[in-house]
């Protein structure tokens, strides 16, 4: 039995890294976004909580599915073991969001002055 695979993601929300880990990532049926199922979090039965997993896993209950922008993702990783899913400041770390728009508008008037 092979086991299953472990997933962690890493994107950006409203100026926050969220960690989170998952058992499937794919690109989805939306264009432009990533898939993202089976979310995995670590028990709550455990006597040390971590007051940023329970953050980020109550901001996730009930969840089946999200889908993720493409330009909002860092990084995938497939890993072997879970580790603690978290919600950081992007402006602590070497963070760089993405200039934006990764998707400039067409048409009349979208390319003025060339």
């Amino acid at each position: 039995m092979t086991p299953s695979r472990l997933y962690k993601v890493v994107f950006l929300n409203q100026g926050k890294v969220y960690e989170i880990y998952a058992r499937s990532v794919s690109h989805g049926g939306l264009f432009g976004f990533i898939e993202v199922e089976e979310l995995v979090f670590g028990e709550r039965t455990s006597v040390v909580i971590d007051p940023g997993e329970e953050k980020i896993q109550d901001e996730f209950a009930g969840v089946k599915r999200t889908y993720i922008p493409v330009h909002a993702i860092l990084r995938i990783d497939e890993v072997e073991k879970q580790g603690v899913s978290k919600v950081s400041d992007a402006d602590k770390g070497n963070v760089t969001q993405f200039p934006m728009p990764v998707y400039t508008p067409g048409g009349p008037g979208g390319d003025k002055g060339r």
